[in-house]
């Protein structure tokens, strides 16, 4: 009986930092992407600004597709952790409860493997390009590091998934405070 008590301590425990972790990750890159979105913007207005009396500035195709890509990738997690993704759940939704948290656990599980797998595959990639010693065209830039950004994005939204599987599969017990 003991043991029953203490396991559901330790699940609320893990499932408590978990949901930590995941406010305090996703709101680091929400500031990030937010930064780069500025630079993007910033970047834009200064090119569109320059070309009407000089030539543009080089390398400003380059920039907005790095910059663009970690925008995108550091804004999935936060996005499923406050519910912003599209869901087409009309006809889910008409289900039976029992089989609507079924559904939710395979595709909670489903979709957390794809994305932890994605970023494994997306460093695994970032290393092959830092090992070939790949630059950008124009500018030269190392890019390794905005593959490995990204890469770090699909890990976050991985986690956030992960985590809400994780509340489907112990649902009392995370939402206990």
């Amino acid at each position: 009986d003991n043991a029953c008590l203490q396991g559901g301590f330790l699940e609320r425990v893990f499932m408590a930092f978990l949901v930590k972790l995941n406010i305090i990750l996703n709101r680091v890159l929400k500031v990030t992407g937010g930064i780069f979105l500025i630079g993007m913007i910033l970047l834009t207005c200064a090119n569109i600004f320059i070309r009407q009396f000089y030539i543009p500035i080089r390398g400003t195709f380059e920039l907005m597709g790095y910059a663009g890509a970690v925008v995108t990738a550091f804004a999935l997690g936060y996005t499923q952790l406050t519910r912003g993704h599209i869901c087409v759940d009309v006809l889910v939704n008409t289900y039976p409860k029992p089989l609507r948290r079924v559904i939710g656990l395979v595709n909670h599980g489903v979709c957390s493997g794809f994305f932890f797998v994605a970023a494994w595959q997306v460093v695994k990639k970032a290393m092959i390009l830092k090992n070939a010693g790949e630059l950008s065209e124009t500018l030269r830039i190392i890019y390794y590091p905005f593959t490995l950004a990204v890469a770090f994005g699909c890990f976050v939204l991985a986690l956030a998934i992960f985590t809400d599987f994780l509340k489907l599969v112990f649902p009392q017990k995370a939402s206990a405070k």
